[in-house]
């Protein structure tokens, strides 16, 4: 293992973990003097920074409860999270849009306050923040359903993220390069990882993936994460311009996650790099649940370490490894409830969790997740989507479904199929009706040459769906 110096790396500049951490120190300096004290809930919304991440840990070390908002939320929504948390300060940048009325505090304002002040001797500490029930309040993707309030305990989030570092084994000498939104869960997951384990962090631009792997060559990235449509991008980039591809070839795991991982590219990884991508699996509400590892790379691996999944049938009985079912959870990282409201905290159930995805363990209790647990009845039978998605994927089409009511049969399926070569719909429309059976046919058959992405980067099934209404009037 190397001498260790982490380091921050952003697109202009580079400082020492320590040096990042005086600069958030003055931060909560200046967030204190702005009236900021311990419980007070803040806002902050804002693109992926080294301000972001410094501004993170100064409300950290001021025992702040911090309302995370995505970048991108709409004004009006973002409005309503402000009067329903009851926040005390907003803290935005120049791309964050905010209601014209709004007062907000922008993170450069932060940086210039702070600039040149002493914060010699002083440590940077979360313990006041550990100890909220509401230290963090994130927001669901509402990809199925309306976005909810998330309440977590800051002590038990920390807690889940050393288990994910134990499990996947990342060192004081990794580079962490997170090509993905800071205000979501697996995002925010490797910022904080890469403090708790004092190793170095990239904040790279996520959404311009030829940039992000110059960076993670010149900073020698060695854990590269992000979702399957950013690994699928990356490998394109790579094979169309050769001199992009050292930022993959110099990482030691490709890990994933926050969408379904395609079987295909995971072999192409293989095969052009000699690692598979590792897949894991969690969620807002319960935190980060299983993952695959270099020395288990099966699916989405197994349970860290004190927290349980069980698979069980329609009337809540385990079965037997191999077979599919509900995956259930129980884990002592779970939310603290969700935000009423007035504000308040609704208590969430404790013990056993339903997350309504389909899975299945294998004999090594190894996860394999299958989709959301979404029924389809459809000339007589019943049919899981996401299951034919995983299963025409295996066989090297990459698919979404979209299923519209029909009265004469029960469901009308239409596939989108991603293809950025252009083949026409009749040519897919052969090849999936070659793969599955008469029952599972589709109905109408769309390609694209992106899936639509929401901002977690999954494949936005809202939109799809918009798309499949729209063309079928």
């Amino acid at each position: 293992m190397r001498p260790v110096n982490a380091k921050i790396f952003a697109p202009d500049s580079v400082r020492t973990l320590s040096e990042f951490e005086h600069g958030a120190l003055r931060i909560a300096q200046v967030l204190g003097e702005r009236g900021v004290g311990p419980g007070d809930r803040v806002m902050l919304k804002a693109g992926n920074s080294p301000a972001w991440v410094a501004t993170l840990l100064g409300l950290m070390h001021i025992g702040a409860s911090i309302v995370l908002v995505d970048q991108q939320e709409h004004a009006e929504p973002t409005r309503r999270i402000i009067l329903r948390t009851g926040t005390k300060l907003v803290l935005s940048d120049e791309d964050s849009p905010l209601d014209s009325n709004q007062e907000a505090v922008h993170l450069y304002e932060l940086l210039v306050s702070a600039a040149g002040r002493q914060v010699a001797g002083e440590r940077l500490t979360v313990d006041a923040w550990c100890e909220l029930p509401d230290g963090l309040i994130m927001w669901t993707s509402g990809s199925t359903g309306t976005p909810k309030g998330v309440v977590k305990s800051g002590r038990k989030f920390l807690k889940n993220l050393e288990r994910n570092a134990a499990q996947v084994g990342h060192r004081e000498d990794d580079v962490l390069l997170p090509l993905l939104p800071f205000a979501h869960q697996y995002g925010l997951s490797m910022v904080l990882i890469a403090w708790l384990k004092r190793c170095s962090l990239v904040i790279a631009p996520y959404r311009r993936l030829d940039r992000a792997l110059l960076m993670a060559e010149e900073s020698g990235a060695t854990v590269i994460d992000a979702t399957p449509s950013s690994y699928r991008s990356m490998l394109n980039l790579a094979s169309r311009k050769p001199s992009l591809r050292p930022g993959l070839a110099g990482a030691r795991m490709f890990c994933v996650g926050a969408a379904p991982l395609d079987d295909p590219l995971v072999g192409q990884y293989e095969a052009e790099f000699g690692r598979p991508l590792l897949d894991s699996y969690g969620s807002t509400e319960l935190g980060n649940i299983a993952f695959a590892t270099p020395d288990n790379p099966v699916a989405c691996g197994q349970a860290m370490d004190g927290i349980q999944v069980r698979v069980v049938d329609d009337e809540g009985r385990a079965v037997p490894a191999g077979e599919p079912g509900e995956v259930e959870v129980n884990t002592p990282d779970a939310l603290e409830g969700y935000l009423a409201e007035d504000g308040t905290l609704q208590p969430a159930p404790q013990g056993w969790q339903r997350t309504g995805d389909l899975g299945r363990l294998d004999a090594d209790g190894n996860l394999i997740v299958l989709g959301r647990k979404y029924a389809v009845h459809r000339k007589g039978y019943t049919l899981y989507p996401e299951l034919i998605e995983r299963g025409v994927a295996a066989q090297g089409c990459s698919v979404r479904i979209v299923a519209l009511p029909d009265e004469r049969r029960g469901a009308q399926l239409v596939f989108f199929v991603e293809d950025d070569k252009g083949q026409q719909d009749a040519y897919w429309r052969e090849r999936l009706c070659g793969m599955l059976a008469a029952y599972e046919h589709p109905d109408r058959v769309v390609v694209l040459e992106h899936f639509p992405l929401n901002r977690n980067g999954k494949p936005d099934k809202r939109q799809l769906e918009h798309l499949a209404r729209a063309r079928g009037r």
